[in-house]
Order: C-alpha cells, then structure tokens, then sequence
C-alpha cells in the first residue's frame, strides 16, 4: 500500500429511497445525479478514479417505475460519509438535492450499526406513558395559547387544563422570552400551576414549556426549566437544528421527555413530488434523533397532509427500528371535539391528540370542556 493512500472503506452501505418525477429518462438521469451531488458534488468526469469513484459514490441499487411520471430509486452510500451527527446524515441524504425538483426522500434504510450511532429517545412512547400513569388510551395535550397572554394568564390556563384531566400541557411554539411574558416567570408559574392542580385531582399531567434559541440559551433555559418542576420539554428542531434536539436528549442533566414541534418544516412536505416524505419527517427522523414524541398536523385541516401520510408517519414511530424505542405520533392541527372520535378510530391507543382553541372554543368552562373531551377518548378507548 503507498504511504499517504487513503485507507480503503468497510464496505458497509446504508440506504435511501427516493421518488423521482419525470419521464424515465429524466428520473433515471436525476437517481445518477444524486449518487454524485449527494457524495461529491462534482461532475461525473471529474471524479478521480481510484476510492473515490469505487467507494465513495452513491450507487444506484434499483430502479423501477411507481406509476407515469414517478419512479422509485433505492440508493446506497457508505456508512462512513456518516459522522454521528443530524446534519451529516441529513447532507448526505438531502444536502444539494433539496435545492433541485421533482426529488422527494421516500424513506431512510439504516443497518442496526448505523442507528446505534444515534441513541433515540430517551424515555419513548411507553415511559411517558407510565410517567402520566394512562396506558390503555390516548393522551390528550393542552396548548398554551395565544402569544400576548401574561405569564399568569397562561398559568390559570394551565391549571385549568391539568384540573379537567389532561395528560399533558404544553406551550405553543410561540412563546419564548418576551418582554411581556418572560421564560423563567411562565415557566415557574404554570409549574406551580399544574402542580396544584394535580395535588387537587391527585391525577399526573406533565407541564412542557418551549426551549429555544442559541444552544447555550437552550441548554440553560431547559435546566432552569428542570430544576423548575418542568415534566419536559417542547424543542422546534427546524428552528434548532435537529442536533440540538439530539444533545439536549443525550444530556443528563436535563433527562426529561421531549415533543418535537414541525414549525419550518411545512415546505419539506407541501408538495407531494419534492422535499421529504411525512412518514421520514415526522416518523424516522424525530424518533433517530430523540424526541419522545413528534407532532405533526392530521389529515382533514389546511394543511399538505392526507390520511395516508398520517398512517406512514404513525407506523414510522412505532414499527421495529433497532435499538429504537417506538415514540408517540401527535396529531395536531387545530382540531376541535368534533374530530376526536375519528382520530382515535384512525389511529387508535397509541397517540397524543394535541387540542389548544379546540378545547377552548367550547365555551368559557375549560375544565368541563377537558372532561368531555377525556369521555370521548375513554369510550373510544373501550370500544376497541
């Protein structure tokens, strides 16, 4: 071997299937594309010969058609391109591509040795079940909300959601430091808030304020939430990054739940031929890189989103991954009582239905609205 030659990869390979649009030609023209812009980024002339065009390429392993104008590539990279971070993985798999049309990422294929690099949830969805003490139904989220409330506001919402029976209390991804509600304040109130109200009930609802900003922000304000009487967290991690989702996770000194919140990823899914498949942003990613649950926006609102998507991403948090814990899919997206029943029916026990103006549109009586909505998934819940 020479002195200085690169050393020669395992040969392990880990893989991507993507969905291309256009006529074969095109779409096969865009699979070679992508093992090039998603490894080398040169043309393919110019890549030199030796292990960089033996073993660094992308590969196409196959190629087939979907349906007209729409095939299927299964791509494979080395494993070594992968470095244990979000973004690396992300680079390799998304990176250049994001930037061209017609490519949408379909579903990650990751061997055991390559998802132990990351470690997944920390508690997942049967811990946090355990934690509120409910096990054979769905849980029920309560959001705070709007942006403009005073941090007292928002704690006497707070505990009137915990006094009618929630499972869980979040913040709206709105919130975060402001001048007229300030994070140490809201969090300590609502804290003690949900505290007394579960003192009252003598039930377990976990209070989740939203942790953003710089990391260094982040990370103190998440242990000032901690120390707090916090029950977890809700991290943003299109506004973070998904590392810092993942850091805050591994950290053990923080070791609280977390609920990953969508905001700035709507694009990746608005369009059904480009960006990133639910079922990957939703279900794959947030469960690789930590969360404990992930919410997302059902079918039936304004949102790009059908019930298959839904089903894809409630399968990806749950299904067999590994080392993996399954985590809970959180649907969401401004539903009101009327469509709790078809929830439960479509997703069954193992979810969290996040309702914020739907609970509050009932009327003044938060409490008695919260309770009506607990009968309706307990009744689903016994109807199975």
């Amino acid at each position: 071997m020479n002195e200085g030659a690169p050393a020669r990869l395992s040969g392990a390979r880990f893989t991507v299937e993507y969905h291309l649009s256009g006529t074969a030609a095109e779409a096969h023209a865009k699979a070679e594309a992508l093992c090039l812009d998603q490894t080398v980024e040169l043309p393919d002339e110019l890549v030199p010969a030796g292990m960089i065009r033996e073993e660094i390429l992308g590969l196409v392993e196959s190629f087939r058609e979907l349906k007209a104008d729409r095939y299927e590539a299964i791509i494979s990279f080395p494993t070594e391109l992968l470095t244990g971070e979000c973004a690396q993985l992300l680079n390799v798999v998304f990176g250049i591509a994001s930037l061209k049309p017609g490519i949408r990422v379909a579903r990650l294929h990751l061997p055991d040795p390559v998802s132990h690099g990351w470690p997944g949830p920390r508690f997942g969805r049967d811990v946090l079940r355990a934690l509120v003490n409910v096990h054979h139904r769905p849980l029920v989220c309560g959001v705070l909300k709007p942006l403009g409330l005073s941090a007292s506001e928002l704690a006497d919402l707070a505990y009137q959601f915990a006094l009618g029976g929630l499972d869980l209390v979040k913040d709206d991804q709105g919130l975060s430091d402001h001048r007229f509600c300030s994070f140490e304040e809201r969090v300590a109130r609502c804290v003690e808030a949900v505290a007394k109200a579960n003192r009252e009930t003598g039930r377990i609802c976990l209070y989740m304020p939203h942790v953003t900003g710089p990391w260094e922000v982040m990370h103190t304000r998440s242990l000032f939430a901690k120390k707090a009487g916090a029950g977890g967290f809700l991290i943003c991690p299109g506004l973070t990054g998904f590392d810092a989702l993942r850091d805050l996770v591994r950290d053990d000194a923080v070791a609280l739940p977390v609920l990953s919140h969508p905001a700035l990823l709507g694009s990746f899914i608005a369009h059904a031929d480009s960006g990133i498949d639910p079922g990957v942003l939703f279900g794959q990613l947030p469960r690789l890189f930590g969360a404990d649950a992930s919410i997302y926006p059902s079918f039936g609102g304004s949102y790009a989103i059908s019930r298959e998507d839904c089903r894809r991403i409630a399968v990806e948090a749950g299904t067999p991954w590994g080392h993996l814990k399954p985590i809970f899919p959180t649907a969401a997206g401004r539903m009101n009582v009327e469509r709790v029943s078809e929830m439960c029916e479509f997703y069954g026990q193992d979810v969290i239905l996040i309702l914020g103006s739907g609970i509050t549109q009932l009327g003044a009586d938060v409490v008695s609205a919260c309770k009506t909505i607990l009968d309706v998934v307990a009744r689903c819940a016994q109807a199975e």
